[in-house]
């Protein structure tokens, strides 16, 4: 007992035909045979428990036999010291073992050869050996018996276990509800947890290697020369379960919500994704703490409360009707624009510009891949200013619309456009049309609709109306802060609320009800009031839901004053008919002296070049007497036939010929240098003082 050494353990070791194994030995069965070990000899804790009380048991009667020497008056020589020393150095390390639990025993598992078998745990075979956990081939060893002759049934054959790869269990058979298309929902067991990956088929027609990648990126290993059997694995497995899956985050076809890692309302669908597009949907921090340090700031801040029901406005839409639509944020550099979007943001995930926040810095293909990717919540696009003024406003059309652009495959065939439905929290120093005006084309009345601008620069604070007793900078720097460090909680509890009762049935009576606060007197109107009408419903649920701590009305309140500051700016009545009549009010603005001359002088004023018409004073008034193409160029961008609807309805036109009892639009004039000879053509006479009505300054508006 001079060492440490397993008495045990050097017996095995001079064995013959006996060898070590991990923590026991295997050796040859002497009924077969065998030439290389098959049988495996445990190392039973009760005997080694027993040798090691044993030589604890030894070790004590060295030490109680020196401390009796010394009791009676012995001097010990110095190797007894040391030997003693020893002693009870070896009692110490034994005690430490016997105190150690006892070695958990896998359990044995007999699978039915040859088959796979998928296991957590550690596991062992039928002759004891040990398999780590993962997905096995489990076969006989080929032998030199089985090419000369066939083996009987009865007789035994050396076993094989192929470790192929990390545990991955085929749970079921998925339909994907956008195409049709098939797939295998893959658990992953790995270092990080299990992991869920829904695998299409179609990746299994190539090499595999797609799969592969995308099994690697979720913390699986598969062994490199069994890549080709992994493959043989996943095609053999056939599980009895059948699930929808879809590509698509939000309301499926079944009433669940869905979103990457989680399903609300219910478990029967699965998203599917290609495991490398980033994740949107990250949650960090409590819900708790987002509604103290966050939303309870928000109160008494429009701008803020209207982010936070932009962002729960999205699930609603679908359900109450309402089409898509953008808000878009107005106002001065660091007026806290860029804080509203982090907020609205922080409702469905890390509000930062690597999740869930955008910016307009993309292509229209991009933003396309973005807006579906966040269908049926929010869409947070910050600076204007970085997109395209010439691609501003078809990228507005295509938000609200929310249908992506047709394409076709090498096939010719049609490819399966985009689609989505959800609100833009968008921003920037300039508003939509002055952006779009920088390409040199004016903005059109139907993209100004899709993305109504609001004052968010020239309130109290910049941005906000009530910074709760600390200066503008301090608030902000305090909700900055929280919303790194709280987020993705709100949204998908919202949601959770809403499928947990019976409120989608009675969602169209109390979107009603809300919708008749805001009034609208056109169409056009309308279509903004119906978009403010149900960011108002979302915040009052959520008050209800007891999500927001908020008063009851708080929502409806802040909606409705926002709604009616942007009707203040735009004024009444059709939105094209507004962009005409200031078009052609800044053209003559513009060239009221350069284009025009007396359209009673004698002779033709040479001094104008690129001529737009003439003028006509009268008391207290001069009349512009366009020609046709003056005044298409005025209005540019619309039809002739528009441009005088909206000039007939505004009552600017001043003049007219009436032939055969039937109003003309044009009256007829002599022009300069004609001495009463030659054609007389018809010019359209405008009354500036009738365009002001749709106001000259159109492109104003509070945030600028």
């Amino acid at each position: 007992m001079n060492g440490p050494c397993d008495p045990l353990d050097l017996l095995l070791s001079r064995l013959h035909g006996v060898k070590k194994h991990g923590e026991r030995h295997v050796a040859c069965c002497p009924a077969h045979q065998d030439k290389s070990p098959s049988l495996s000899q445990e190392q039973r804790q009760q005997y080694r428990r027993e040798q090691l009380e044993k030589e604890r048991y030894f070790e004590r009667l060295i030490v109680e036999s020196g401390n009796g020497a010394l009791a009676k008056g012995t001097e010990l020589s110095g190797e007894d010291v040391a030997r003693m020393a020893l002693a009870q150095e070896r009692i110490d390390r034994l005690d430490r073992q016997l105190a150690e639990p006892a070695e958990f025993e896998p359990p044995m598992v007999e699978p039915e050869r040859p088959c796979w078998g998928v296991y957590e745990g550690w596991v062992r075979n039928e002759k004891g050996a040990r398999l780590k956990p993962g997905v096995y081939w489990h076969g006989y060893r080929r032998t030199k018996e089985d090419e000369e002759a066939e083996l009987s049934d009865d007789r035994e054959r050396p076993l094989r276990d192929d470790w192929i790869a990390t545990p991955v269990f085929v749970v079921a058979r998925t339909l994907n509800s956008d195409d049709g298309t098939e797939g295998r929902l893959l658990r992953l067991v790995t270092h990080g947890g299990d992991r869920e990956w829904t695998m299409p088929m179609e990746t299994l027609g190539g090499s595999g290697e797609e799969i592969r990648r995308a099994l690697f990126a979720l913390g699986a290993v598969i062994a490199p020369r069994q890549r080709g059997r992994f493959m043989e694995y996943l095609l053999d497995q056939q599980p009895r379960q059948t699930i929808a899956t879809t590509g698509r985050p939000g309301w499926h076809e079944s009433g669940m919500f869905v979103l990457p890692h989680r399903t609300l309302g219910g478990d029967g669908v699965r998203y599917q994704s290609s495991g490398r597009a980033p994740d949107l949907f990250r949650v960090r921090g409590e819900l708790a703490q987002w509604q103290e340090q966050i939303a309870a700031r928000c109160l008494g801040n429009p701008v803020l409360t209207l982010a936070v029901g932009c962002a729960l406005a999205g699930p609603l839409l679908n359900l109450v009707k309402v089409n898509g639509g953008g808000v878009h944020l107005v106002g001065d550099s660091s007026k806290g624009k860029s804080l509203a979007q982090l907020i609205g943001a922080s409702v469905w995930g890390d509000p930062g510009p690597a999740g869930f926040g955008a910016s307009w810095c993309m292509t229209k293909n991009g933003l396309e891949i973005e807006a579906a990717s966040r269908n049926d919540t929010l869409l947070s696009l910050d600076e204007i200013k970085r997109a395209n003024p010439k691609d501003i406003q078809e990228m507005a059309y295509s938000l609200a619309n929310g249908c992506g652009k047709g394409t076709m495959n090498r096939e010719r065939e049609g490819r399966a456009k985009l689609s989505w439905r959800l609100l833009t929290l968008s921003s920037g120093e300039r508003s939509l049309s002055e952006h779009a005006a920088l390409s040199g084309d004016p903005a059109h009345a139907g993209a100004e609709l899709r993305m109504v601008d609001v004052d968010a620069g020239n309130r109290t604070h910049g941005a906000f109306d009530d910074c709760h007793g600390l200066d503008g900078a301090t608030f902000h720097r305090a909700l900055t802060g929280a919303v790194g460090e709280h987020y993705g909680h709100l949204g998908p509890a919202f949601v959770e609320k809403l499928t947990a009762g019976n409120d989608r049935d009675g969602l169209l009576e109390a979107f009603a009800k809300v919708r008749a606060h805001f009034q609208a007197d056109s169409a056009q109107a309308g279509r903004v009031a119906d978009r403010f009408a149900v960011v108002a419903l979302a915040g009052e649920m959520a008050i209800a839901y007891g999500l927001l701590p908020w008063p009851v009305g708080t929502g409806l309140a802040d909606s409705l004053l926002l709604y009616r500051e942007w009707l203040e700016r735009v004024g009444s009545g059709n939105a094209e008919d507004r962009q005409i009549l200031a078009s052609i009010a800044r053209f003559i603005e513009r060239h009221g002296d350069s284009r025009f001359s007396s359209v009673h002088a004698a002779e033709t004023d040479s001094r104008v070049t690129n001529r737009a018409g003439y003028w006509e004073d009268e008391p207290g008034r001069r009349l512009y007497l366009f020609n046709t193409s003056g005044l298409q160029e005025a209005a540019h961008g619309f039809g002739l036939a528009r441009i005088v609807t909206a000039l007939d309805t505004a009552g600017a036109i001043a003049k007219r010929d009436i032939e055969k009892g039937q109003k003309r639009n044009t009256k007829k004039y002599t022009l300069p240098g004609s001495d009463g000879k030659g054609r007389r053509p018809g010019l359209y006479v405008i009354d500036p003082d009738r365009l002001e009505m749709a106001g000259t300054d159109d492109n104003e508006h509070t945030g600028t």
